[in-house]
């Protein structure tokens, strides 16, 4: 649009007028019915199981061995080993003149291992699971 300068030096002025467009955005929500639920169905199946496994034992023999022995007090005996047997001396003081220790006995401890072989049936569980939808009326949707 051009506007003529002469129509400006008139007395008196009209304004111009341009038009301004707005636009305008309508936003709608449908619900759409997708059915009107689910069953789950669950299972539970049990089925037996044999383990057999392997298992240690150990069993202890303590025999008591008299020694009656006197020592000077600072050569005690201390725990030891005597190849598969742990000898722990027994120790006790005895008062004669002078102070002295006399290992009265020892203990003999002797570890046997020995293997054993365990079985057993035992019942495991696992769980199914199905899902099945449905409309509002029962009916099992068509697909």
């Amino acid at each position: 649009m051009t506007i003529d300068p002469s129509q400006l030096n008139q007395e008196k002025q009209e304004p111009i007028v341009v038009p301004v467009y707005q636009e305008e955005a309508w936003v709608e929500k449908h619900a759409v019915d997708t059915g009107r639920g689910v069953r789950i169905h669950k299972t539970v199946a049990e089925h037996p199981v044999r383990i057999d496994e392997r298992l240690l034992r150990d069993d202890v023999e303590v025999s008591h061995v008299p020694v009656d022995r006197i020592v000077p007090l600072d050569q005690a005996p201390a725990t030891r080993y005597e190849g598969d047997t742990l000898v722990v001396p027994i120790l006790e003081e005895v008062l004669v003149v002078e102070r002295r220790l006399r290992i009265k006995e020892e203990l003999r401890i002797t570890r046997h291992r020995r293997e054993e072989h365990h079985a057993e049936t035992v019942l495991l569980k696992s769980e199914q699971i199905s899902v099945e939808r449905f409309d509002e009326h029962g009916d099992k949707p068509s697909t």
